[in-house]
């Protein structure tokens, strides 16, 4: 079974995970706030945050202490509050206030890695991206998709393997899958199609 119908699979599975933003600003501004904290934490701070700072131009001229009273529990939130202040300001002057759609001048964003950039281009400008989190890097591994724990490797083991017009669909897919199926503690192999050719899925039914 190729890497496409292991995607195939998985999309039977679950529904994918869609992402509460639909414009680049916020997805890369949520994006950046998303790291080492959970979704649901994510998605309540950037609403209070947008709403406070509904543009790019307001939340380039925003306050710290406000920006990070508003983000506050998401992880290193002090960090981040300067982070996506001097994003937007960037975006402001040297990009016309528009969000980049190319990786490198995203990844010149302060809080900006490849993750975060894939997905501004995945869901945001409209490119292909194929983003590695947590939850595309343990279920790769599990599997057998990729060899490497190096999540900028684990992007390049995967897009040779997956056709290119799917990329985008990988991270909605395997975030959902994730947290309902190979959930990082106790995952569900039993109700799983493709234990049979998962590493991880042999090897728990073989010592179950």
């Amino acid at each position: 079974m190729n890497a496409e119908e292991i995607l195939s699979r998985i999309e039977k599975m679950v529904e994918p995970h869609i992402a509460i933003w639909d414009d680049p600003f916020r997805i890369l501004i949520t994006g950046i706030l998303s790291t080492r904290t959970k979704d649901e934490v994510t998605d309540r701070a950037s609403l209070r945050l947008f709403c406070r700072y509904p543009s790019i131009s307001d939340l380039a001229s925003a306050d710290r202490g406000t920006v990070e009273r508003l983000i506050k529990p998401v992880g290193f939130y002090k960090k981040k509050s300067g982070d996506v202040i001097m994003a937007a300001k960037i975006i402001g002057e040297r990009h016309g206030g528009k969000v980049p759609d190319d990786m490198d001048d995203l990844l010149e964003l302060p809080g900006v890695g490849r993750k975060v950039a894939n997905i501004v281009l995945s869901e945001g400008v409209g490119k292909y991206g194929l983003a590695v989190d947590t939850h595309v890097q343990r279920i790769s591994s599990r599997i057998g998709l990729s060899t490497s724990d190096r999540p900028e490797d684990i992007e390049m083991q995967l897009k040779r393997k997956i056709p290119r017009e799917r990329w985008n669909e990988v991270n909605s897919y395997f975030v959902e899958f994730g947290k309902r199926i190979c959930k990082p503690v106790n995952p569900s192999c039993s109700t799983c199609s493709i234990r049979k050719i998962c590493n991880y899925g042999r090897a728990h039914e073989d010592s179950s």
